[in-house]
């Protein structure tokens, strides 16, 4: 296996692991509140909230599951 891929394997089992929605989720909140910050909207409030309410949506699926 070549490096680039096994470097691009590593980052995807890093930032991705097993909850593909969750890290895209992560993604969206992350780019949500850099564009309400770009407009001058004192937002650093909203990432906190964003990832507690994914993983607590994350986790209560996952509880459902079982």
């Amino acid at each position: 296996m070549s490096y680039l891929r096994r470097f691009g394997r590593f980052w995807w089992n890093v930032v991705v692991g097993d909850n593909l929605p969750l890290a895209l989720g992560a993604g969206a909140a992350i780019a949500v509140t850099a564009l309400i910050v770009h407009e001058g909207v004192n937002a650093w409030w909203l990432l906190p909230l964003s990832i507690l309410a994914l993983l607590s949506a994350s986790v209560l699926v996952a509880a459902k599951a079982d």
